[in-house]
């Protein structure tokens, strides 16, 4: 079969397509033929280096959202998943990128996103960017017949990630405003369409004024052009002077004062990306005198996963793509992607 790897950090010329066996399964495990795999920014990060993931190494096989059909079924007991996947050649199913070590006390008590030894297809281990991919049985979720595999693709990390960190961590109410930093990207796609079913309004920031239309198409309520504009006057505006209750915010540095101070009196910001680097500087008299909390958005469990699925079935969000490229093309879909041009997923097809 082919894959795509990398076995040095650099640039996307770094990514070569090669030939490998195909894996077989072997207990609890499935093979899965991909039919599409969505990228995320932590495939060019890792690809740039150092590894941020623990338990990443090199050679390195990318790719965490994937959805396909199901190749072949190692021995697995009643040939269905506890959430009642069957587990049969042609089954259509979308995949969880986490992999707990379901051994471990966190894992045991149904906190399975606190496992110290968990890996992460397409992380640190082999993921989508190839024809076939080997997937715990239990980590594999049937895909109603009426949602196209690629639409099923560019689901699991980006609307798990919106998910915990605005329920979760978050814990949005209905009547509160949130800012959401970047609507062009795919967890904001997600984030701006939760938050506005949770009840919330929703200010989001974008870096051109062509994005302006998509993000509003979206749902929301303001947007901003950050290049261009006064984030934090237009976030104090909207709410007559008061500051929003909550921000969400993937970018890291780049915007990290402009959530602080456009927070109100007690407001949450909730962080989970570092794409503008790993440090952020801020006032702390400024954030304890105003009593604001600063939230990690931390791994999801299990069963986060199923609910956040379960939702988006019976919903009418939508997850925008940008763009689909050939397995061979993947140097050019990651170029895309680092270029900001982008509105919505990206999308590889083998």
């Amino acid at each position: 079969m082919k894959v795509v790897l990398h076995r040095t950090h650099g640039g996307p010329e770094v990514l070569e397509v090669v030939d490998v066996p195909v894996p077989e399964p072997g207990p609890d495990e499935v093979l899965v033929r991909v039919e599409a795999c969505g990228l995320n920014h932590l495939d060019v990060l890792q690809r740039r280096g150092p590894g941020l993931i623990p338990g990443f190494a090199l050679p390195h096989v990318a790719g965490m959202d994937v959805a396909g059909t199901i190749a072949a079924v190692g021995p697995t007991g009643n040939g269905r998943t506890a959430g009642g996947t069957v587990l049969a050649e042609g089954a259509r199913v979308v995949v969880n990128p986490a992999v707990p070590c379901d051994r471990c006390e966190n894992c045991v008590i149904g906190a399975d996103g606190r496992c110290a030894t968990a890996g992460v297809i397409g992380a640190t281990l082999a993921g989508g960017y190839a024809e076939y991919v080997l997937v715990p049985a239990a980590n594999v979720h049937h895909v109603p017949d009426e949602v196209d595999l690629m639409d099923a693709a560019v689901v699991p990390t980006i609307w798990m990630t919106a998910w915990h960190a605005l329920i979760e961590i978050g814990k949005v109410r209905l009547g509160e405003t949130v800012l959401i930093h970047a609507a062009g990207s795919g967890v904001s796609t997600a984030l701006i369409q939760l938050a506005k079913a949770s009840g919330a309004r929703v200010i989001t920031t974008v870096s051109t004024d062509e994005k302006v239309e998509y993000a509003h198409g979206l749902g929301a309520d303001v947007v901003v052009n950050s290049t261009t504009g006064d984030v934090v006057a237009a976030a104090r505006e909207f709410t007559s002077g008061r500051g929003v209750d909550l921000v969400l915010d993937h970018v890291g540095p780049a915007t990290w004062n402009t959530g602080v101070y456009s927070l109100a009196s007690r407001g949450r910001l909730v962080f989970f990306g570092n794409t503008t680097g790993n440090r952020a500087e801020f006032d702390l008299v400024y954030a304890y005198h105003f009593g604001l909390q600063l939230l990690g958005s931390d791994p999801y469990d299990r069963r986060e996963f199923a609910a956040m699925l379960d939702a988006y079935w019976a919903s009418t969000f939508r997850t925008p793509i940008d763009s689909e490229f050939a397995l061979k093309d993947t140097a050019a879909a990651q170029e895309r992607m680092e270029s900001r041009r982008a509105t919505g997923k990206i999308v590889l097809r083998p």
